[in-house]
């Protein structure tokens, strides 16, 4: 019998020391010391930053110490971040970091042709246009590129071993989302491969959730994937509340879903990911050209399930799901 939260790899551990928060950049802590302009198209969140953070440090850098930080959180509102952009090249950063979402990157790149650019992305970084290419980038802009949008069908998959009678099920995306056509078209293939249907709804906002939620209940689903995108993580209890009133199952891109009472998830590591974030910027620092940093590819991927919630749906997991998951909640 599982008790608690069962941890099985190093990523359910980094979590727990990820949870660094870091103070505002402050430019009077010496002319010479170089600023990281921290742009992130989410509420900045502590693993993410934590995990930049150990990043950094592994290049040796710390924060009040030799270079300094200014953040800038769109909190899920795509459309203001070409201003947060804006405003830190106006600040003359050394050095921009740009996660929590593709649009950061995208709003960081056509804010600066000259400060580098460090991102973290789910999309293909070329088909995004965001390099010439991931072994020479070419121009200003460099990063990580993690499994997140392509991971769409691999958690159609993921349902279909939990529920394989389900063959109505809702996905939900935000179509603000640079990743959110890619994203469908790979949900729908593999659809079709399953003898599922689709059932596509869009949000990007409180109120369009709970419109979609709506349609969901008329079409009668079986089952609901959840895009990975910012808004959602955002509004996280409001998603789970929902599903749970309709009493479908659920799977979500973040770990952090299931924490709060979600299904399952299925997901990149973003611990891995913004690590390497860190890590580049942190050459970067010591006079690395962005141009000739080739985008550093993290494939780590993590699956958390939540027994309670699988009980309350009444769902048996299979011992294979189980065996593979990195994290049991109980």
């Amino acid at each position: 019998m599982l008790h608690g939260t069962l941890n099985r790899r190093y990523f359910v551990s980094g979590l727990a020391s990820a949870t660094i928060a870091w103070p505002l950049g402050a430019r009077a802590q010496g002319p010479a010391m170089p600023v990281i302009g921290l742009l992130s198209g989410n509420r900045l969140d502590d693993v993410e930053v934590g995990a930049v953070q150990r990043g950094l440090n592994e290049a040796g850098y710390a924060e009040g110490r030799n270079v300094a930080v200014e953040r800038r959180s769109a909190d899920g509102q795509y459309g203001q971040l070409p201003a947060l952009a804006a405003d830190l090249v106006r600040g003359h950063v050394t050095v921009i970091i740009a996660i929590g979402g593709t649009a950061s990157a995208l709003a960081a790149k056509a804010a600066t042709h000259t400060i580098p650019i460090v991102f973290a992305t789910a999309g293909d970084p070329v088909e995004l246009r965001l390099v010439s290419s991931l072994d020479r980038p070419g121009g200003n802009v460099t990063g990580v590129s993690f499994l997140g949008a392509g991971l769409g069908a691999k958690r159609l998959e993921v349902m279909h071993d939990l529920m394989p009678t389900a063959t109505r099920v809702g996905f939900l995306l935000n179509p603000r989302n640079p990743n959110s056509g890619s994203e469908s078209s790979d949900v729908q293939a593999a659809a079709r491969t399953l003898g599922q249907q689709i059932h596509v709804e869009k949000a990007n906002d409180e109120h369009e959730i709970d419109a979609a939620f709506a349609n969901f209940s008329l079409q009668r689903i079986n089952a609901l994937l959840v895009a990975a995108d910012a808004v959602f993580s955002r509004q996280r209890e409001q998603l789970i509340t929902l599903a749970a009133r309709q009493a479908v199952p659920a799977i979500y891109a973040l770990p952090e879903f299931v924490t709060a009472g979600g299904l399952v998830s299925y997901g990149a590591s973003r611990v891995d990911a913004f690590r390497l974030v860190g890590v580049n910027t942190g050459k970067i620092l010591k006079g690395a050209r962005p141009a000739d940093l080739p985008v550093e590819q993290s494939v780590k991927v993590e699956l958390a399930i939540n027994l309670k919630t699988a009980k309350a749906l009444d769902l048996a997991v299979p011992l294979t799901l189980l065996a593979r998951a990195d994290q049991v909640i109980e």
